[in-house]
């Protein structure tokens, strides 16, 4: 079930939230279990009980590490824990990947080729380890203390909101929130997330759906059907059809947290006004950016190496993030192919962008695109296809395109780029605070909300395109 199906918007959100206000504070919390379960079990059934009992687990294996006086006791516990998390979401989400390179290897060599029952990827199993991870990690720091309740851990672990696509909200994060969260639950917040939540879902519905399917069409094309102008439209379309999917799912999912008194850090900030891939991270996905740093990067030495360690640890981590994304060599050259240019960026790039200004948006911008057909294509080998085509496919005049394509299209890159005009983006960042709101601006949102959402219901009703692409990961 994902936030832009029929069954989310028209049964399961207003049940769950109608039984939300109207449950008393201390059930709050068991309301809000109870829908994330549900929630999860709807798609992933057969791995619910696996995810409890890993869950189980790990609260006890924390418990003991909380409790243990000596310090190799702590680390043991602590070592169990990540192996543990880390060996699930290998053998879910990588098992197939490494086998099948070991049978192409084998073939290879001479051998036969091998044969093994296909591991099905249980759904959020990225995001939920990543959780899971940063809570054992927190507690072995001392950043936060345990949650003394089993079912108080559960819910952080697998609260709906968050749980299938983020943000990776970090335990300490909301921490204090999931045992009380009345200093947010205001009827200001609950208005400014339910219009958090029709933008979101207006981004998806309304932009990334139209563009995702030109998108779709023009990858699909056999390599020699694709002119350079062609090939360049669909990386393009692509490029904002995955801004406005995920950013819109993470509007979403903040809004979602929102309206339950819940504050999830923020997940995309106009990530195509970057003036550099270092920019870039600072703007796309920044709760995996921030985990990847915490947990992965600093841990490695940070900055507080020589250059050239550095550059190694930098690329180590971005390659890392590209398998993380997906376990595919597409996806890994994607994560090193970003590395390159976050190296690039503190060897020369950074003076460069420095002297032109604002004009190193359309640089960086180019960069991504390239980028994102890598992480587009089904793999290495039609991505390589593709990008040929879109440097070398021969100039010819473009097809015949809807007025819908082209004018959701012009919208989509005028929302991208107008966050550049610093002005811009201070009114969005008021605009989405939204913690006390005067009664004019209440009645704004509210109207605003009332139209994005009819709109939005009405697109999803007209059509059965509605994919959503971090749903795989």
């Amino acid at each position: 079930m994902v936030f832009s199906s029929t069954l989310f918007l028209f049964y399961f959100l207003p049940g769950f939230l109608l039984l939300y206000f109207l449950a008393p504070h201390r059930l709050k919390n068991a309301v809000a279990l109870l829908a994330s379960l549900g929630f999860y079990a709807w798609g992933g059934l057969p791995f619910l009980a696996l995810f409890l009992a890993s869950v189980v687990v790990n609260f006890v294996l924390i418990r003991f590490m909380d409790r243990a006086t000596v310090p190799w006791h702590k680390r043991l516990y602590l070592t169990l824990s990540i192996v543990l998390n880390v060996a699930m979401l290998f053998y879910f989400k990588y098992a197939n990947f490494f086998l099948e390179n070991a049978s192409a290897v084998n073939t290879a060599l001479g051998g036969a080729a091998l044969t093994w029952q296909k591991v099905v990827l249980p759904i959020g199993i990225s995001f939920f380890t990543f959780e899971k991870l940063t809570y054992t990690i927190d507690v072995y720091r001392g950043v936060n203390r345990p949650l003394r309740s089993f079912w108080d851990f559960l819910l952080y672990i697998m609260l709906f909101p968050k749980m299938i696509a983020g943000p990776i909200v970090r335990f300490h994060e909301i921490a204090g929130q999931l045992t009380d969260r009345r200093a947010f639950d205001t009827v200001d917040h609950k208005l400014a997330g339910l219009f958090r939540f029709g933008i979101g879902l207006a981004k998806k519905v309304l932009i990334a759906n139209v563009l995702g399917a030109e998108a779709d069409r023009l990858f699909a094309l056999p390599p020699a059907e694709l002119s350079a102008p062609l090939a360049w439209l669909g990386a393009v379309a692509y490029t904002f059809q995955i801004y406005f999917d995920f950013s819109g799912y993470s509007d979403m999912a903040i809004g979602l947290g929102r309206i339950m008194g819940f504050q999830f850090p923020e997940n995309f900030n106009n990530s195509y006004v970057s003036r550099s891939i270092t920019e870039f991270w600072q703007r796309w996905h920044i709760t995996l950016g921030r985990w990847m740093r915490d947990y992965l990067y600093i841990p490695l030495g940070g900055n507080r190496v020589s250059p050239s360690r550095l550059y190694v640890n930098l690329w180590t981590v971005f390659i890392l993030s590209g398998f993380w994304h997906g376990a595919a060599w597409n996806f890994i050259v994607w994560g090193a192919f970003h590395g390159l240019f976050l190296v690039l960026d503190r060897l020369f790039l950074l003076r460069v962008y420095q002297r032109i200004g604002a004009l190193s948006i359309v640089p960086t911008f180019l960069v991504t695109v390239v980028g994102w057909v890598m992480f587009r294509a089904e793999s290495l080998g039609a991505a390589l296809a593709y990008l040929q085509r879109m440097f070398g496919g021969g100039l010819s005049p473009l097809p015949y395109f809807t007025t819908e394509f082209w004018a959701v299209l012009a919208l989509a890159a005028g929302c991208s780029f107008v966050a550049a005009l610093p002005r811009v983006e201070r009114w969005q960042v008021g605009l989405l605070a939204g913690e006390r709101l005067a009664l004019p601006r209440a009645v704004g949102l509210s109207v605003a909300t009332a139209v994005l959402l009819v709109l939005s219901a009405g697109a999803l009703l007209g059509s059965s395109f509605n994919p959503f692409i971090y749903f795989r990961f």
